[in-house]
């Protein structure tokens, strides 16, 4: 298959349009450009950057945010065996709430497919593959074994995480973790967006014991909260946001899909990912 697509499919939670753009000669930041220039599109005037983009490989949604994310996504799109007709993405202003579910939702968008609809999931067309799915019988409520066994490994290993604000900082990826009492904030972090003097010497602001460094807004979605904000020494996370958050938020949970979380407060869907984080080996991290 050729890396070079001159059309890339655009799909976003409330329209779909496709941008002429050749992946393997042109940047990231010119395809971040020609989306910020689209006219008639929801968010038109604003510019389109780090966060806003993800794409489909191998029944995974990713990122598309750096040149690491683009050399990557070039790769996988040359090495693909499907032949689609152009290249998809999907574009999502990351400040910006998903629409409510009485208003229009893009089916295309990858948040809002039905189950069984195309790009829902990718299957192999081959005999053994069909018996095999003859074969596996509905349990716990219809769902099938291997689904429950693969939901249940990738949601041991993995966290949850949405985009948000705190202060003036926007655009962070947030840990949700019932594990932690408060809402935190990585000492680095802090250190390079003014919470803390940068030049904070060790014993000082929590090296010696848990430091409170204020109340400061969180928005996650289209909500503001304030909370108390501590320092954490947590290092793959900026911010994490512990029981306090989801107690103000009233955060339900759902047992079948670990990222569908609704915030009883305002009755508002997160947009929630699952993290699953390796070290350099590829042994994968446990964050506690």
């Amino acid at each position: 298959m050729s890396s070079t697509h001159p059309v890339i499919s655009v799909h976003t939670p409330s329209s779909s349009f496709a941008v002429v753009h050749s992946v393997a000669d042109e940047s990231l930041t010119t395809l971040f450009d020609k989306l910020s220039r689209k006219p008639n599109t929801d968010y038109h005037g604003q510019r389109v950057g780090a966060g806003w983009l993800k794409y489909e490989w191998n029944n995974s949604v990713w990122n598309l945010d750096d040149d690491a994310d683009y050399t990557i996504f070039i790769w996988r799109q040359s090495s693909s065996t499907d032949t689609p007709e152009s290249t998809t993405i999907y574009l999502r202003d990351p400040s910006q709430p998903l629409p409510s579910p009485s208003s229009y939702r893009n089916q295309s968008f990858y948040l809002f497919r039905h189950p069984g609809s195309p790009g829902s999931h990718h299957s192999h067309h081959d005999a053994s593959s069909a018996r095999s799915k003859k074969k596996a019988k509905p349990e716990n409520g219809g769902i099938p074994k291997f689904k429950k066994e693969f939901d249940e490994f990738h949601t041991s290993n993995g966290v949850r995480t949405v985009m948000g604000s705190i202060g003036p900082v926007d655009n962070v990826r947030m840990l949700l973790k019932t594990g932690y009492r408060h809402v935190y904030i990585s000492r680095k972090f802090a250190m390079r967006h003014g919470f803390i003097p940068s030049d904070a010497a060790p014993g000082h602001y929590g090296y010696g014991g848990l430091v409170n460094i204020g109340k400061w807004p969180v928005t996650v979605g289209r909500t503001k909260t304030v909370f108390n904000v501590y320092l954490s020494e947590e290092s793959h996370f900026d911010v994490v946001l512990g029981r306090a958050f989801w107690e103000k938020r009233q955060i339900k949970t759902n047992p079948v899909d670990s990222t569908d979380l609704i915030c009883l407060d305002t009755n508002e869907k997160l947009d929630c990912e699952l993290v699953i984080l390796k070290d350099g080996k590829g042994e994968i991290v446990t964050v506690t």
